[in-house]
């Protein structure tokens, strides 16, 4: 659960300012991708897949930062996830669940990071407007006068 916590709140405060329904439609697909991935496999409890998730996508966008991992072992973040599943499978859990997390996460960086900055990429991962009307603050105008009264004094 503190994974969960800490790298929520990092991606929210990092690559999602400001963008609160972008992140909300990172759930969605991410649940949405993960429910129909575990059908699949016979993955029914996926809590733990939405942390491997959630923390494959920071650990992506966060590459250079430096990770101690239980006060043991300091490495770069991208390689987080992976120390994560061989922490779960040396405690005997399945890795499928992990790997599962991982998958769709990966799917979700390379669409919305990747892809969309190769020659003739385009971004195919689009927040819906209800979301974005709905979650985000809307844009000031930048041709709004305010009243004259509303002005700060020169």
């Amino acid at each position: 659960m503190l994974f969960v916590f800490r790298y929520c709140r990092m991606l929210e405060e990092g690559s999602f300012r400001g963008r609160k329904a972008d992140f909300v439609f990172m759930f969605l697909f991410g649940g949405v991708l993960m429910t129909l991935l575990g059908f699949l496999g016979s993955l029914f409890f996926l809590g733990q897949a939405l942390m491997a998730m959630l923390v494959y996508v920071w650990s992506r966008r966060s590459p250079h930062v430096r990770v101690n991992f239980f006060g043991l072992l300091n490495f770069q973040a991208p390689f987080l996830p992976w120390a994560l599943m061989g922490f779960s499978m040396l405690l005997g859990n399945s890795v499928l669940t992990d790997l599962l997390g991982i998958i769709v996460g990966h799917i979700y960086y390379f669409l919305e990071d990747v892809f969309p900055n190769q020659p003739g990429g385009k971004r195919l991962l689009l927040t819906p407007n209800f979301l974005k009307l709905l979650l985000d603050d809307p844009q000031e105008d930048p041709n709004y006068l305010p009243l004259p009264e509303e002005q700060p004094e020169p």
